[in-house]
């Protein structure tokens, strides 16, 4: 519940004050409980005036201005971090002066990854100040000697007030600071509880003004709200350089690093990491983790190639249906869109005759991977006819393309990359959409086969099943 506060004015004077939004800076002449610009509730803050259109008069100029090509750009250049899949992300590694915060769920990684990053820096004769506000120094040292994270010159404090920190930063120079977490500091001069949206857009603008100020780099951890998104003020994200966000199952060890803003390199990057109870360890080669390894090929399964960001990941899909029970139908999806996996079901059955709309379905991934991309649609669909007719899709077979209502196969980005990518772990057979521009011609030792409909494709894996 908001609380609203006033200011004290002289009797008899008409109220003069006005209400911001803290979390858009949108002013409004009462108070509301609700925001109309960004529609947050409870954000309405009383000030002390009217907004009124000022001028500002011209300081004089420190230094001036120069032409872009005698800018030096090696001041800039990239810092890399020791760990492969951050740099990946990062667009090389880290950017001095650069803000990067990084927002994730609780036990995701953050801080063992930050621990890890702090100490290989460190390593190399760098000077990093690692500031702890959710643990003692003495719980952060427990963690780094059990991921083999000590380094000399990584230098750890337990704070929670910003201007204690920042004369820390004052006295030790570091080039690299690390804030875990920025909801965790707070400023005396402003009103407020730690974490809350004043109190989080003070602390990250001070601390960025000092990382640019030093040409220091500064990473923050930031923690995230019910529904992902990053907490505090929307405005946190804007300021900042970098914005990567951190995800995985709770009951996987495998997590995925992305860029959702990056202002040094690119956003599409993904960066797969192994988190187990000696630290957090880059996967060049993710691809083995999201394949079973059964003997024999099972009714219900296939293999797809998807994309994260520009990386090419070979992962399964399985598929189960069983008799539907009294009281309705049920389906369940592990890994992927349950509305995606809903239609795919009604177009099997309206588009190429397999009555699988009165059974119950499960379909899942395998390693705890999540599949969004529409590519994947082709695979789900096969798996869900091989479990229906109870025949395995061949072992060393790949499928991907998105499907269509009408039962079309749709060309998907980067075809040839993820065949290139099938047969460079053993696949031998590949069903893929055909393409607008020309025959996909696979590497030595692929067969491809281009299919333009759902019943193609199912005429290809089981011959003499009608193309409809």
């Amino acid at each position: 519940m908001s609380t609203r506060t006033t200011t004290s004015r002289r009797p008899g004077t008409p109220r003069t004050a006005s209400y911001r939004c803290a979390e858009c800076g949108a002013t409004t002449a009462k108070w509301m409980g609700r925001c109309s610009q960004c529609q947050a509730w409870g954000s309405i803050e009383e000030v002390g005036g009217p907004s009124v259109g000022r001028t500002t008069a011209a300081s004089r100029v420190a230094a001036p201005a120069q032409r872009i090509t005698e800018v030096d750009a090696t001041a800039a250049a990239y810092l890399r971090t020791g760990v492969d899949e951050l740099d990946r992300v990062l667009g090389g590694g880290l950017v001095a002066g650069a803000v990067v915060l990084m927002a994730g769920e609780p036990g995701v990684g953050k801080s063992t990854l930050l621990l890890d990053v702090s100490a290989k820096l460190a390593g190399r004769g760098s000077d990093v100040l690692y500031v702890t506000g959710e643990e003692s120094a003495a719980q952060v040292k427990l963690r780094a000697e059990r991921i083999d994270a000590v380094a000399e010159r990584l230098y750890l404090t337990a704070e929670t007030d910003l201007g204690t920190a920042l004369a820390h930063v004052e006295a030790l120079d570091p080039r690299l600071l690390v804030i875990d977490s920025v909801q965790t500091l707070s400023s005396a001069e402003v009103d407020g509880v730690a974490g809350g949206v004043t109190q989080v857009r003070e602390v990250a603008a001070s601390l960025i003004a000092a990382a640019k100020k030093r040409n220091m780099t500064t990473l923050l951890v930031g923690h995230v709200t019910k529904d992902g998104s990053i907490a505090g003020p929307r405005l946190l994200e804007h300021l900042v350089d970098v914005v990567c966000q951190f995800d995985g199952e709770r009951h996987s060890r495998l997590r995925l690093l992305r860029a959702t803003k990056n202002r040094f390199g690119p956003t599409d990057e993904v960066g797969c990491f192994d988190l187990t109870e000696d630290g957090i360890t880059g996967l060049a080669d993710p691809s083995g983790l999201f394949i079973s390894r059964t003997r024999e090929p099972v009714p219900g399964t296939c293999v797809t190639v998807t994309l994260e960001g520009r990386r090419p990941l070979v992962a399964e899909v399985q598929a189960l249906l069983a008799p539907s029970a009294p009281g309705g139908t049920r389906r369940a999806t592990s890994g992927l869109d349950s509305s995606r996996v809903s239609m795919l079901l009604a177009v099997l059955q309206q588009r190429a005759g397999y009555a699988v709309g009165g059974d119950e379905s499960y379909v899942a991934t395998v390693g705890g991977v999540r599949l969004t991309e529409p590519a994947a649609d082709l695979a789900v669909a096969l798996a869900l006819a091989s479990a229906k007719r109870g025949e395995a899709v061949r072992r060393n077979m790949i499928a991907f393309g998105e499907v269509g209502l009408a039962g079309e196969v749709r060309p998907v980005p980067e075809i040839l990359r993820r065949v290139q990518e099938a047969a460079r772990l053993g696949y031998t057979h590949a069903i893929v959409p055909a393409a607008p521009h020309g025959p996909v011609i696979g590497p030595a030792g692929v067969t491809v086969r281009e299919v333009s409909s759902l019943n193609e494709a199912l005429a290809v894996l089981y011959p003499g099943t009608p193309e409809g």
